[in-house]
């Protein structure tokens, strides 16, 4: 096969420019021109690989925290009606990368001892898009080596706990959360058109609320609890003690679960609906995640999808919301 092979599933050639040609995939199973495989390729970030074989092509998502998973990958098409948009939370409705960058930053340094700690460029792409705890593993091997997982997420949510209740009073960072540019319009357009409006963040409930609470009172538009019609985060932080806990941190974007869950749970469509149904996403891991889901994606400029060499799964990339109700 040429290296302009059509990808099963994701219907773009394997040479598609952000992926990377691999001979093998990373658990050794799947090798590239052996046992009917025809290509093995990742994201540039390698987060995601897909192997290819003549009528179909599996994902395999990576986990820093040691439970990878293979998932098929469906063909996706976009059709009208349009019954539902699935949306991601920050750096596409909220602009709040950067205050989240902010408290892994804190995190590190209270594991570090040392309170002007500070991350560097090259950390960004590591340190967004994916769950908490992968975040903080990766604090951990480069900067804390002998920390713990455990002792780093404690730290977290003690800073997380600390700022999220003087945001919700009021106080805090300033510019923590800011709406995106027309957030409200297209939303509002959205409610016009009776199309349902899920959002889906990988965050834990207790920092993914506030964030769009926030956005919502400088908006004026109430209780967001209220407008839309799915919320779907990664669930509660397990803290010892106490037998509720999270799902999302195992099982966080790039897997699909997130957007599935938002879509068949919290909005009662069938995978037979998915043709009718758009995600939208600032990050590489979030279309892979929707992708993955068997929705169309749509890519949303300010965040890390070129970075990450996802463009190419990405059915348009827009530069706003404006631009984005002219494709649906």
């Amino acid at each position: 096969m040429t290296p302009d092979t059509l990808l099963p599933g994701l219907e773009i050639p394997a040479n598609t420019p952000g992926l990377i040609a691999l001979p093998a995939s990373h658990c050794q199973t799947f090798h590239a021109g052996k046992n009917g495989v025809t290509h093995v390729v990742a994201t540039a970030d390698r987060k995601v690989e897909f192997i290819a074989m003549e009528t179909t092509c599996l994902a395999l998502v990576r986990s820093a925290m040691g439970y990878p998973a293979y998932y098929p990958v469906h063909p996706v098409r976009f059709e009208q009606p349009l019954k539902a948009v699935l949306m991601d939370l920050d750096g596409t409705s909220v602009r709040s990368e950067h205050f989240w960058i902010w408290i892994i930053e804190q995190t590190t340094a209270s594991l570090l001892g040392k309170p002007h700690f500070q991350l560097e460029q090259s950390d960004l792409p590591h340190v967004s898009g994916h769950s908490v705890s992968e975040h903080l593993q990766y604090c951990i091997g480069k900067y804390a080596p002998g920390a713990t997982l455990e002792t780093a997420r404690r730290y977290y949510f003690e800073h997380t706990h600390r700022e999220m209740h003087e945001i919700l009073q009021g106080r805090g960072k300033a510019d923590a959360f800011t709406p995106s540019p027309g957030l409200k319009e297209f939303l509002l357009e959205l409610k016009a058109r009776k199309v349902k409006i899920g959002l889906v963040t990988s965050g834990l409930y207790e920092k993914a609320y506030p964030e769009i609470l926030s956005a919502f009172r400088s908006l004026n538009m109430g209780d967001p609890l209220e407008f839309y019609d799915a919320i779907i985060t990664a669930g509660y932080p397990m803290r010892q003690g106490k037998e509720v806990g999270t799902l999302g941190e195992l099982s966080p974007k790039p897997h699909p679960w997130l957007y599935a869950e938002t879509c068949r749970v919290g909005l009662g469509l069938a995978f037979e609906d998915r043709h009718h149904i758009v995600g939208i996403e600032d990050s590489g891991a979030g279309i892979c995640s929707i992708r993955l889901a068997g929705f169309t994606a749509i890519g949303f400029a300010g965040g890390n999808i070129d970075e990450s060499g996802t463009r190419g799964l990405c059915h348009h990339f827009c530069d706003d919301f404006a631009s984005i109700l002219e494709r649906i």
